[in-house]
């Protein structure tokens, strides 16, 4: 896959927030927000900080971005994110008809594209594999730690 030098630079983003979440020994998953060539939100995971299980990169970067925005639809944003979004955060992304979602590595066991390939909104593209290798990498290290 070609990727542009701006989704590798919003990647490695979103994978400086994963390292964030990595030292706070959450599952590192980053996400920013881009709209019109601008980061508006940044987020990382936050399920263990916030002892909820709602609180993912991707959750937490919608709802950043739409307080930013002031409002609740990101029609013109696009999520970088870390990992492929679970079934639970495709929702939320459909639900705030997102433009577009740019995501690093694929989740082999928990990703929407297993379950609800379908669940995003009509007119969201996907794009996948940007610094694949580099963020599957950090997962990879979390839990061989955690082993």
């Amino acid at each position: 896959m070609t990727t542009t030098l701006n989704e590798e630079y919003y990647m490695r983003q979103a994978l400086n927030e994963a390292q964030i979440a990595f030292e706070k020994n959450e599952v590192p998953i980053g996400a920013v927000v881009v709209c019109r060539e601008r980061i508006i939100a940044r987020a990382h995971n936050l399920t263990e900080t916030l002892n909820d299980v709602t609180a993912h990169a991707e959750m937490q970067a919608v709802t950043a971005a739409a307080n930013f925005l002031g409002g609740k639809y990101l029609t013109d944003c696009t999520l970088y994110v870390t990992l492929e979004p679970c079934p639970m955060c495709a929702g939320g992304l459909l639900w705030s008809q997102i433009s577009k979602i740019a995501y690093g590595a694929k989740d082999e066991k928990k990703g929407y594209s297993l379950f609800s390939p379908n669940i995003l909104h009509a007119k969201t593209t996907v794009i996948s594999g940007i610094l694949e290798e580099e963020c599957a990498s950090l997962l990879k290290e979390f839990f061989r730690q955690k082993r």
